[in-house]
Protein backbone atom coordinates (compact mmCIF):
# COMPACT_ATOMS: atom_id res chain seq x y z
CA UNK A 1 0.00 0.00 0.00
CA UNK A 2 1.85 3.23 -0.94
CA UNK A 3 2.61 5.61 1.20
CA UNK A 4 -0.10 8.15 2.01
CA UNK A 5 1.00 11.65 2.31
CA UNK A 6 1.21 13.49 5.94
CA UNK A 7 -1.48 16.14 6.51
CA UNK A 8 0.06 19.64 5.61
CA UNK A 9 -2.78 22.69 7.00
CA UNK A 10 -1.74 24.94 4.88
CA UNK A 11 -2.93 23.19 2.00
CA UNK A 12 -5.95 24.03 0.18
CA UNK A 13 -8.80 22.02 -1.87
CA UNK A 14 -9.68 23.77 -5.71
CA UNK A 15 -12.35 22.97 -7.66
CA UNK A 16 -10.83 22.32 -10.89
CA UNK A 17 -14.02 23.29 -13.30
CA UNK A 18 -14.88 19.70 -14.70
CA UNK A 19 -16.41 17.94 -11.31
CA UNK A 20 -13.10 17.55 -9.59
CA UNK A 21 -10.54 19.09 -7.16
CA UNK A 22 -7.12 19.23 -6.94
CA UNK A 23 -4.85 20.00 -3.65
CA UNK A 24 -3.14 23.46 -3.74
CA UNK A 25 -0.30 24.66 -1.26
CA UNK A 26 -1.57 27.78 0.53
CA UNK A 27 0.60 30.53 -1.42
CA UNK A 28 -1.28 28.79 -4.52
CA UNK A 29 -4.64 28.85 -3.11
CA UNK A 30 -4.24 32.21 -1.63
CA UNK A 31 -2.90 33.26 -4.89
CA UNK A 32 -6.05 31.74 -6.77
CA UNK A 33 -8.21 33.77 -4.29
CA UNK A 34 -6.93 36.88 -4.82
CA UNK A 35 -6.61 36.59 -8.43
CA UNK A 36 -6.18 39.83 -10.05
CA UNK A 37 -10.20 41.27 -12.24
CA UNK A 38 -9.94 42.20 -16.16
CA UNK A 39 -9.01 45.32 -15.07
CA UNK A 40 -6.13 44.62 -12.82
CA UNK A 41 -7.40 45.87 -9.85
CA UNK A 42 -8.45 43.24 -7.28
CA UNK A 43 -11.89 41.19 -6.85
CA UNK A 44 -12.38 41.84 -3.11
CA UNK A 45 -12.86 45.56 -3.72
CA UNK A 46 -16.30 46.09 -4.39
CA UNK A 47 -18.26 47.50 -7.46
CA UNK A 48 -19.48 51.03 -6.87
CA UNK A 49 -23.11 51.35 -6.37
CA UNK A 50 -25.48 53.93 -8.33
CA UNK A 51 -25.20 56.60 -5.64
CA UNK A 52 -20.80 56.19 -5.67
CA UNK A 53 -20.83 56.94 -8.77
CA UNK A 54 -22.97 59.38 -9.41
CA UNK A 55 -21.22 61.05 -6.18
CA UNK A 56 -18.20 60.51 -7.85
CA UNK A 57 -19.37 62.29 -11.26
CA UNK A 58 -20.71 65.20 -9.12
CA UNK A 59 -17.32 66.32 -7.44
CA UNK A 60 -15.96 66.68 -10.66
CA UNK A 61 -18.91 68.77 -11.85
CA UNK A 62 -18.22 72.47 -12.18
CA UNK A 63 -22.16 73.02 -12.34
CA UNK A 64 -22.60 70.98 -9.27
CA UNK A 65 -20.32 72.20 -7.40
CA UNK A 66 -21.04 76.28 -8.09
CA UNK A 67 -24.78 75.17 -7.50
CA UNK A 68 -23.89 74.21 -4.66
CA UNK A 69 -22.01 76.88 -3.00
CA UNK A 70 -24.44 79.67 -3.56
CA UNK A 71 -27.17 76.89 -1.79
CA UNK A 72 -24.80 76.47 0.90
CA UNK A 73 -24.89 80.44 1.36
CA UNK A 74 -28.13 81.07 0.73
CA UNK A 75 -28.76 78.22 3.68
CA UNK A 76 -25.81 79.75 6.00
CA UNK A 77 -27.45 83.50 5.57
CA UNK A 78 -30.91 81.80 6.51
CA UNK A 79 -30.23 80.87 9.28
CA UNK A 80 -27.88 83.39 10.66
CA UNK A 81 -28.40 86.23 8.73
CA UNK A 82 -26.81 88.94 11.36
CA UNK A 83 -23.40 87.39 9.76
CA UNK A 84 -23.60 89.49 7.36
CA UNK A 85 -26.35 91.94 7.98
CA UNK A 86 -26.74 93.95 11.06
CA UNK A 87 -29.56 96.21 10.73
CA UNK A 88 -33.66 95.42 11.50
CA UNK A 89 -35.00 94.85 8.30
CA UNK A 90 -38.64 96.11 9.98
CA UNK A 91 -37.03 99.53 10.57
CA UNK A 92 -37.68 102.22 8.27
CA UNK A 93 -37.25 106.08 7.87
CA UNK A 94 -39.40 107.82 5.37
CA UNK A 95 -36.77 110.94 5.09
CA UNK A 96 -34.28 108.78 3.47
CA UNK A 97 -37.05 106.86 1.24
CA UNK A 98 -35.73 105.97 -2.06
CA UNK A 99 -32.46 107.26 -1.65
CA UNK A 100 -29.50 105.52 -3.27
CA UNK A 101 -26.44 103.29 -1.60
CA UNK A 102 -24.67 105.03 1.49
CA UNK A 103 -22.08 104.09 3.55
CA UNK A 104 -23.58 100.89 6.00
CA UNK A 105 -26.48 101.31 3.55
CA UNK A 106 -24.62 99.63 -0.19
CA UNK A 107 -28.00 99.01 -2.02
CA UNK A 108 -30.04 101.97 -0.51
CA UNK A 109 -33.22 102.51 0.75
CA UNK A 110 -37.05 101.40 -0.52
CA UNK A 111 -40.18 103.65 -0.75
CA UNK A 112 -40.63 103.13 2.69
CA UNK A 113 -37.12 104.04 4.03
CA UNK A 114 -36.39 100.58 4.42
CA UNK A 115 -32.78 99.24 4.03
CA UNK A 116 -33.01 97.41 1.27
CA UNK A 117 -29.79 95.35 1.73
CA UNK A 118 -30.88 93.92 5.14
CA UNK A 119 -34.37 93.30 3.76
CA UNK A 120 -32.93 91.33 0.83
CA UNK A 121 -30.61 89.14 3.41
CA UNK A 122 -33.31 88.50 5.52
CA UNK A 123 -36.16 87.86 2.48
CA UNK A 124 -33.50 84.80 1.64
CA UNK A 125 -34.32 83.13 5.05
CA UNK A 126 -38.32 83.44 4.10
CA UNK A 127 -37.81 81.94 0.40
CA UNK A 128 -35.43 79.13 1.22
CA UNK A 129 -37.71 77.46 4.13
CA UNK A 130 -40.93 77.87 1.79
CA UNK A 131 -38.72 75.93 -1.06
CA UNK A 132 -37.48 73.38 1.22
CA UNK A 133 -40.06 72.63 3.52
CA UNK A 134 -42.59 72.52 -0.01
CA UNK A 135 -40.17 70.38 -1.46
CA UNK A 136 -40.35 67.77 1.52
CA UNK A 137 -44.03 67.64 1.83
CA UNK A 138 -44.21 67.27 -1.83
CA UNK A 139 -41.61 64.61 -2.02
CA UNK A 140 -43.14 62.99 1.20
CA UNK A 141 -46.80 62.75 0.22
CA UNK A 142 -46.24 62.05 -3.86
CA UNK A 143 -43.82 59.29 -3.40
CA UNK A 144 -46.29 57.60 -0.82
CA UNK A 145 -49.23 57.93 -3.13
CA UNK A 146 -47.74 56.99 -5.84
CA UNK A 147 -45.02 54.38 -4.75
CA UNK A 148 -48.36 52.55 -2.78
CA UNK A 149 -50.12 53.17 -6.55
CA UNK A 150 -47.38 51.90 -8.51
CA UNK A 151 -46.86 48.76 -6.53
CA UNK A 152 -50.51 47.63 -5.92
CA UNK A 153 -52.12 48.58 -8.98
CA UNK A 154 -56.01 47.63 -9.31
CA UNK A 155 -58.32 50.32 -8.51
CA UNK A 156 -56.44 52.02 -6.17
CA UNK A 157 -54.09 52.97 -8.88
CA UNK A 158 -57.24 53.69 -11.40
CA UNK A 159 -58.60 56.20 -8.75
CA UNK A 160 -55.74 58.24 -7.84
CA UNK A 161 -54.61 58.57 -11.39
CA UNK A 162 -57.93 60.68 -12.11
CA UNK A 163 -57.30 62.33 -8.85
CA UNK A 164 -54.05 63.44 -9.92
CA UNK A 165 -55.87 64.59 -13.75
CA UNK A 166 -57.90 66.85 -11.74
CA UNK A 167 -55.31 68.38 -9.52
CA UNK A 168 -53.46 68.93 -13.17
CA UNK A 169 -56.35 70.80 -14.73
CA UNK A 170 -56.26 73.11 -11.90
CA UNK A 171 -54.20 76.77 -12.70
CA UNK A 172 -51.67 77.04 -10.26
CA UNK A 173 -51.45 81.12 -9.92
CA UNK A 174 -55.44 81.31 -10.11
CA UNK A 175 -55.45 78.61 -7.55
CA UNK A 176 -53.42 80.39 -5.11
CA UNK A 177 -55.64 83.49 -6.06
CA UNK A 178 -58.53 81.71 -4.57
CA UNK A 179 -57.32 79.72 -2.12
CA UNK A 180 -54.92 82.00 -0.22
CA UNK A 181 -57.35 84.88 -0.65
CA UNK A 182 -59.21 83.58 2.35
CA UNK A 183 -56.86 82.82 4.74
CA UNK A 184 -55.46 85.78 7.00
CA UNK A 185 -52.69 84.22 8.60
CA UNK A 186 -49.32 85.92 7.80
CA UNK A 187 -47.09 83.11 8.52
CA UNK A 188 -45.56 80.59 5.74
CA UNK A 189 -47.65 77.71 6.46
CA UNK A 190 -50.33 78.81 3.88
CA UNK A 191 -48.23 79.19 1.15
CA UNK A 192 -46.71 75.91 1.98
CA UNK A 193 -49.25 74.13 2.27
CA UNK A 194 -50.77 75.31 -1.06
CA UNK A 195 -48.05 74.39 -2.64
CA UNK A 196 -47.61 70.48 -1.03
CA UNK A 197 -51.34 70.36 -2.45
CA UNK A 198 -50.97 71.28 -5.90
CA UNK A 199 -47.26 69.88 -6.08
CA UNK A 200 -47.80 66.28 -5.23
CA UNK A 201 -49.03 65.26 -8.33
CA UNK A 202 -46.43 65.55 -10.81
CA UNK A 203 -43.92 63.51 -7.94
CA UNK A 204 -46.52 61.19 -7.83
CA UNK A 205 -46.78 60.19 -11.86
CA UNK A 206 -42.54 60.13 -11.45
CA UNK A 207 -42.78 57.75 -8.37
CA UNK A 208 -45.14 55.59 -9.73
CA UNK A 209 -43.98 55.04 -13.07
CA UNK A 210 -40.51 54.28 -11.38
CA UNK A 211 -42.09 51.98 -9.25
CA UNK A 212 -43.45 49.91 -11.84
CA UNK A 213 -40.31 49.75 -14.23
CA UNK A 214 -38.69 48.63 -10.80
CA UNK A 215 -40.62 45.94 -9.77
CA UNK A 216 -40.42 44.16 -12.75
CA UNK A 217 -36.73 43.14 -12.01
CA UNK A 218 -35.68 39.74 -11.83
CA UNK A 219 -34.35 40.65 -8.31
CA UNK A 220 -37.51 42.06 -7.05
CA UNK A 221 -39.13 38.34 -8.33
CA UNK A 222 -36.65 36.43 -6.76
CA UNK A 223 -37.13 37.75 -3.58
CA UNK A 224 -41.08 37.72 -4.07
CA UNK A 225 -40.65 34.10 -4.82
CA UNK A 226 -38.47 33.45 -1.74
CA UNK A 227 -41.44 34.66 0.21
CA UNK A 228 -40.32 38.41 0.96
CA UNK A 229 -43.31 40.48 2.16
CA UNK A 230 -44.76 43.48 0.39
CA UNK A 231 -43.49 45.83 2.82
CA UNK A 232 -39.79 44.10 2.59
CA UNK A 233 -39.74 44.25 -1.24
CA UNK A 234 -41.23 48.09 -1.24
CA UNK A 235 -38.48 49.13 1.54
CA UNK A 236 -35.57 47.02 0.67
CA UNK A 237 -35.68 46.50 -3.28
CA UNK A 238 -37.77 49.18 -4.78
CA UNK A 239 -37.74 51.92 -3.19
CA UNK A 240 -33.94 52.58 -3.17
CA UNK A 241 -33.65 51.68 -6.62
CA UNK A 242 -36.98 54.15 -7.80
CA UNK A 243 -35.99 57.21 -5.51
CA UNK A 244 -33.99 58.53 -8.15
CA UNK A 245 -35.93 60.30 -10.86
CA UNK A 246 -38.28 61.41 -7.49
CA UNK A 247 -34.63 63.16 -6.31
CA UNK A 248 -34.18 65.04 -9.72
CA UNK A 249 -37.47 66.13 -10.05
CA UNK A 250 -38.04 67.53 -6.66
CA UNK A 251 -34.30 69.24 -6.76
CA UNK A 252 -35.22 71.15 -10.09
CA UNK A 253 -38.91 71.96 -8.64
CA UNK A 254 -37.09 73.60 -5.31
CA UNK A 255 -36.54 76.46 -7.14
CA UNK A 256 -40.12 76.32 -8.66
CA UNK A 257 -41.45 76.51 -5.07
CA UNK A 258 -39.43 79.56 -4.62
CA UNK A 259 -40.63 81.28 -7.64
CA UNK A 260 -43.78 80.78 -7.02
CA UNK A 261 -43.96 81.67 -3.05
CA UNK A 262 -42.66 85.44 -4.85
CA UNK A 263 -45.31 85.10 -6.95
CA UNK A 264 -48.22 85.13 -5.09
CA UNK A 265 -46.55 87.42 -2.81
CA UNK A 266 -46.36 90.15 -4.98
CA UNK A 267 -49.73 89.66 -5.86
CA UNK A 268 -50.64 89.63 -2.62
CA UNK A 269 -52.01 86.52 -1.55
CA UNK A 270 -48.61 84.78 -0.64
CA UNK A 271 -46.94 86.65 2.67
CA UNK A 272 -48.21 89.58 3.78
CA UNK A 273 -46.76 92.44 5.34
CA UNK A 274 -44.72 92.53 7.75
CA UNK A 275 -43.34 89.90 6.99
CA UNK A 276 -39.79 89.85 4.75
CA UNK A 277 -40.10 88.39 1.28
CA UNK A 278 -38.28 89.08 -1.85
CA UNK A 279 -41.71 88.73 -3.44
CA UNK A 280 -43.43 91.62 -1.23
CA UNK A 281 -39.98 93.54 -1.72
CA UNK A 282 -40.66 93.06 -5.65
CA UNK A 283 -44.20 94.09 -5.49
CA UNK A 284 -43.79 97.53 -3.08
CA UNK A 285 -40.84 98.53 -5.26
CA UNK A 286 -42.34 97.68 -8.51
CA UNK A 287 -44.33 101.37 -8.72
CA UNK A 288 -41.19 103.19 -8.24
CA UNK A 289 -38.96 101.66 -10.36
CA UNK A 290 -38.24 104.95 -12.19
CA UNK A 291 -37.31 106.54 -9.44
CA UNK A 292 -36.06 103.93 -6.92
CA UNK A 293 -35.14 101.07 -9.36
CA UNK A 294 -32.26 99.70 -6.94
CA UNK A 295 -35.23 98.87 -4.28
CA UNK A 296 -36.35 96.80 -7.64
CA UNK A 297 -33.09 95.20 -8.73
CA UNK A 298 -31.75 93.90 -5.99
CA UNK A 299 -34.30 91.51 -4.78
CA UNK A 300 -35.24 90.24 -7.78
CA UNK A 301 -31.80 89.71 -8.62
CA UNK A 302 -31.60 87.54 -5.05
CA UNK A 303 -34.48 85.84 -6.01
CA UNK A 304 -33.46 85.45 -9.78
CA UNK A 305 -30.07 83.37 -8.28
CA UNK A 306 -30.88 81.58 -5.79
CA UNK A 307 -33.84 79.87 -8.25
CA UNK A 308 -31.02 79.49 -11.03
CA UNK A 309 -28.85 77.82 -8.19
CA UNK A 310 -31.35 75.28 -7.61
CA UNK A 311 -32.57 74.68 -11.33
CA UNK A 312 -28.87 73.81 -11.93
CA UNK A 313 -28.17 72.05 -8.92
CA UNK A 314 -31.06 69.34 -10.23
CA UNK A 315 -30.00 69.36 -13.87
CA UNK A 316 -26.22 68.20 -12.48
CA UNK A 317 -28.37 65.38 -9.96
CA UNK A 318 -29.93 64.45 -13.29
CA UNK A 319 -27.10 63.63 -15.51
CA UNK A 320 -25.25 61.69 -12.03
CA UNK A 321 -28.42 59.55 -11.69
CA UNK A 322 -29.43 59.21 -15.39
CA UNK A 323 -27.12 55.84 -16.77
CA UNK A 324 -27.92 56.49 -20.46
CA UNK A 325 -25.93 59.87 -20.10
CA UNK A 326 -22.82 58.01 -19.04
Amino acid sequence: MPDQEPYEPERAIAGTGMGGTMDLGASEAVTLEKAPGPDGGSPQDKPRSLWSDAWHDLRRNPVFIISALVILFLIVISVWPSLIASGNPLKCDLAKAQEGSQPGHPFGFNGQGCDVYTRTVYGARTSVAVGVLATLGVAVLGSVLGGLAGFFGGAGDAVLSRITDIFFAIPVVLGGLVLLSVITSNTVWPVIGFIVLLGWPQISRIARGSVITAKQNDYVQAARALGASNSRLLLRHIAPNAVAPVIVVATIALGTYISLEATLSFLGVGLKPPSVSWGIDISAAAPYVRNAPHALLWPSGALAVTVLAFIMLGDAVRDALDPKLR
